[in-house]
């Protein structure tokens, strides 16, 4: 019991001193949903969301200065200055003396600290300021490359922004009122006009326009809706999305996550459309006063983190084994128990891989600048682990593996013949909608002579509108022509459509949908489908000319009018990027709610080979178990709603892989928060770029593939400190253990491990630079702890034999066998395990023959010269004594070069039988 909570409380501190800034989430809606449910705001901010919810809409304009036609830029520049920006603080601040300190606190600088205070209280001060510049260096070392990596972080994260769309009001509106109140004369202002925004710009006052997809961008209060949806899962827990209306019905509600017409910052529009003003920005948010206790709180560990905790107890744990035997075999031995036990701590110093924050921070933050030149923006830096980790890829259809225009190619009736009043009807329907126009209505609204040859703004009235949303998979307009009937216009999914259809239109007579029709109505679609078009049904409906407003039940006995078909053709990169991702052991999964038949076709045509499909049907029958069978050998998902596309990835996940999502799309978003790595792209919807842990610059397969090859490198690169250190320092202790049980004197001073340690630190600390052989990088790269303690195990007494080697050399040919030639003993062990440490990072980086078949990169090749150098300078100088080391005599170096390519050679030949029984990570 005792044990677990000294580990638990030992990992904490661990994770605390690796995290700083970059291995910290922000507060974001993840958090909020596992921590802050049901959290109460403050009585003041409560207090003014109900007095402004309870508020007539012009009263509450009036009283935040704003009017139903919105802002002028000047009114919004003005309250800019006085309320600041529209920013949620994640995480307070840290002066440079707090993040100094912070980099300072982790348990290997303590330790070091601790060894140095021992050394002063004994006297001791050449150690105690070799052991004080070793914090320092490293503390510094830290600081330094955190301060860039924070500073690459925010440019990077400026790369991408999310947008509002508000109105701005044409100032002499207020200057027409009054010239015409008091001096009679008409001026003519331009009505309000809608912009896009950045929405750190928004201020209290300014009028929002939401519609599907839409991240709510502060505090809101709404004062005109139309079906309008809200997901509030990240504040109060509830999975289904909640209505929200302009006028709250419930005066007796008094909590304002519960009022009906305020929506709150983090929230995201589902479905629907509404106007409303904001009421609150920044920190002045819900969200925001729940971001400020988020920041001090511990947050949810991510895998990678975990992966690193895993790794540092296991060091931890072989100290805490090997520091007391080294204690007591030396203490009994030898009899001086102080000393002793400063050797024991200086083992464990070098048992522990202090610089492991430095390299780590340093290895993502490198692979974020990377990633950002070829057009990949990374959100958290430790996401790019599970990058290079992902050994499957769901995506999307539409403008992944196809081009991002869609073509629409065909429109006929209900029969197949070409019909102009079905593209029409289409034409009326995407031009009125206000929500979220997709990619299929982009494609319609081309057709722009339609609104010459119609009259739109002439002929036509938009009356209402029934929004989409993806249960119904379809959206109705209501448009009234010239005054004379109200004709309901519905477009969507053929299936959908057809389930609210009770006749069809031939030619001008309107006929009962029959049994046979409908088989008629399957197979002209199939066709359609099988020549690899997109088919969207269009039905009609005439309305009493007196409503003026529709819901979903008046989506009823509808006349099907007939299709519109969409070419969305492939994108010419997208079958050599699938190549290319399979060939890096990436499996490519289609997840899409389009038809099968067309999604087959287009997989077809980029060479994806299909092994089976399921429909979402299909899906929604089988249970989890059956499913994540399934899932394993399925590559299309067709007809999939968002909830379906969430629980895939799930299951796949379940069932051990590393799953990232690629998407787009407001139905994308529960996948890419379910995803290990959500990626989306910058042209996305802002609930889409919200989830994702990457962006994409350009919505491409084979950028894609190029950062998951970065991702690799980086977690390659710090794989080899982690596990090169780990193997050379074991072997340094093994080498500790049986010189302590026959030498009788100690093989080396606390003193000289220190330098030795802090020596081959400094080397590592360009292996985040190190190059990376191809074949490491042709497949996912995953945390396996399990595999580091059989490396080290495995290589680690192998420099252990020529440590023993070195031990007889200078016991028999050199004489060093008391206690007065013991500093020459220990000069010469000091060289040879400084040397054939900081060469075994040479050996151990790759699985090919060093420096011939695979080259370090200039930096390593460079500091690994350097450190040999002051190695051997060290005992060899003039400052040998004050580091209580000895000038050796010439002849030893012959020796040494023998041992050190004996030790090489040894190495190799084991590597060799390693990578063919363990593989080779």
């Amino acid at each position: 019991m005792h044990m677990h909570l000294f580990k638990s409380r030992l990992l904490n501190f661990i994770q605390k001193g690796l995290s700083a800034r970059q291995f910290r989430r922000v507060a974001s809606l993840e958090q909020l949903r596992g921590m802050n449910r049901g959290r109460e705001m403050s009585k003041s901010l409560g207090q003014r969301l109900l007095t402004l919810s309870k508020l007539e809409t012009s009263t509450a304009l009036h009283r935040l200065g704003s009017c139903a036609e919105g802002l002028s830029h000047a009114e919004a520049d003005s309250k800019r200055l006085q309320t600041g920006p529209n920013e949620v603080e994640h995480e307070k601040l840290m002066s440079w003396s707090e993040h100094l300190w912070l980099c300072y606190r982790n348990p290997f600088n303590v330790l070091l600290t601790l060894l140095a205070v021992i050394s002063f209280v004994t006297e001791d001060a050449t150690a105690a300021v070799i052991i004080s510049a070793m914090v320092a260096i490293s503390t510094f070392l830290r600081f330094v490359q955190e301060k860039r990596s924070n500073k690459a972080a925010d440019q990077l994260k400026e790369m991408v922004s999310n947008t509002a769309t508000v109105l701005r009001r044409d100032p002499s509106k207020v200057m027409a009122a009054e010239a015409e109140k008091y001096f009679g004369v008409q001026l003519q202002p331009k009505p309000a006009e809608q912009i896009e925004l950045p929405i750190e710009q928004l201020v209290p006052g300014d009028i929002v326009v939401l519609s599907a997809g839409d991240m709510i961008p502060a505090d809101l209060r709404l004062f005109a809706t139309k079906d309008l949806f809200i997901s509030q899962a990240a504040l109060t827990g509830e999975s289904m999305p909640v209505e929200k209306f302009a006028e709250h019905k419930d005066v007796s509600i008094s909590n304002p996550l519960e009022r009906d017409n305020l929506c709150f910052m983090g929230t995201n529009v589902v479905s629907g459309a509404a106007t409303a003003v904001v009421i609150g920005t920044g920190n002045q948010t819900y969200f925001g006063s729940l971001a400020e206790r988020v920041c001090a709180s511990d947050r949810t560990l991510t895998q990678f983190q975990l992966g690193v905790n895993k790794i540092s107890w296991l060091l931890i744990r072989f100290m805490f084994v090997m520091a007391p035997l080294v204690l007591f075999i030396n203490g009994f031995t030898k009899g001086d128990w102080p000393e002793a036990a400063l050797f024991a701590l200086s083992i464990a110093v070098g048992l522990t891989p202090e610089m492991l924050p430095m390299i780590v921070t340093a290895a993502l933050a490198k692979g974020a600048v990377i990633l950002s030149r070829k057009k990949v923006v990374v959100k958290r830096l430790d996401a790019i682990q599970n990058f290079g980790a992902m050994d499957i890829l769901c995506t999307d259809k539409t403008g992944t593996l196809t081009q991002d225009k869609i073509v629409l190619e065909r429109h006929t009736d209900v029969f197949g013949c070409a019909s102009d009043e079905v593209l029409a009807m289409a034409y009326l329907n995407s031009y009125y909608q206000t929500g979220l126009k997709n990619l299929l209505d982009v494609a319609v609204l081309e057709h722009a002579n339609l609104n010459a040859e119609l009259g739109v703004t002439q002929n036509y009235r938009k009356v209402d509108e029934i929004p989409f949303d993806f249960n119904r998979r379809r959206m109705s307009v209501v448009v009234s022509e010239q005054e004379d009937h109200h004709e309901l216009i519905c477009k969507g999914a053929l299936e959908e459509v057809l389930a609210v259809c009770s006749h069809v239109r031939h030619g001008t007579q309107i006929e009962l949908l029959s049994t046979e029709l409908l088989q008629d109505i399957r197979r002209i679609t199939a066709a359609l489908n099988q020549d690899g078009l997109r088919v969207v049904a269009v039905a009609s409906k005439e309305m009493p000319i007196d409503r003026e407003a529709y819901s979903v039940s008046d989506e009823r006995d509808l006349v099907l009018v007939g299709y519109i078909a969409f070419l969305d053709p492939p994108k010419e990169s997208t079958a050599p990027a699938l190549k290319a991702l399979k060939a890096n052991g990436i499996t490519v999964k289609v997840l899409t709610g389009d038809n099968d038949l067309v999604t087959l076709k287009v997989c077809k045509e980029v060479g994806l080979q299909v092994g089976s499909v399921l429909l979402g049907p299909q899906i929604e029958a089988m249970s989890d178990q059956l499913l994540a069978a399934k899932a394993e050998t399925t590559t299309v998902f067709a007809k999939l709603t968002p909830l379906h596309k969430e629980r895939i990835v799930r299951l796949l996940r379940g069932n051990g892989h590393v799953v990232g999502f690629m998407g787009d799309g407001i139905n994308d978003a529960p996948a890419l928060r379910a995803a290990d790595i959500g990626i989306s792209v910058d042209s996305a919807v802002d609930i889409a770029k919200e989830a994702a842990d990457i962006i994409l610059l350009e919505k491409s397969l084979m950028v894609l593939e190029e950062g998951v090859i970065e991702g690799r490198k980086t977690f390659a690169n710090m794989l080899k400190y982690i596990k090169m250190t780990a193997s050379s320092n074991f072997g340094n202790v093994f080498s500790v253990l049986i010189a302590s049980a026959f030498i009788p004197f100690l093989p080396m001073l606390p003193l000289h491990l220190l330098i030795q340690n802090l020596l081959y630190d400094i080397s590592q600390t360009t292996i985040p630079f190190d190059n990376v052989d191809k074949e490491s990088l042709s497949k996912p790269q995953k945390w396996n702890p399990d595999e580091l303690g059989r490396f080290m195990i495995f290589f680690g007494p192998i420099s252990s034999i020529f440590d023993i080697t070195t031990f007889a050399v200078m016991w028999y040919v050199f004489k060093a066998n008391t206690e007065s030639a013991q500093s020459l003993f220990q000069s010469g062990w000091f060289i040879e395990g400084l040397l054939s440490q900081t060469l075994v990072v040479h050996l151990l980086r790759t699985r090919k023959l060093p420096f011939i078949q695979s080259r370090a990169a200039w930096p390593l090749l460079a500091m690994t010269a350097l450190i040999i150098s002051i190695g051997i300078f060290l005992p060899m100088g003039p400052w040998a004594h004050y580091f209580k080391l000895q000038v050796l005599p010439l002849t030893y170096f012959p020796w040494l070069m023998g041992i050190l390519l004996c030790y090489i050679t040894l190495t190799q030949i084991m590597k060799g039988i390693y990578a063919r029984r363990y593989g080779w990570q």
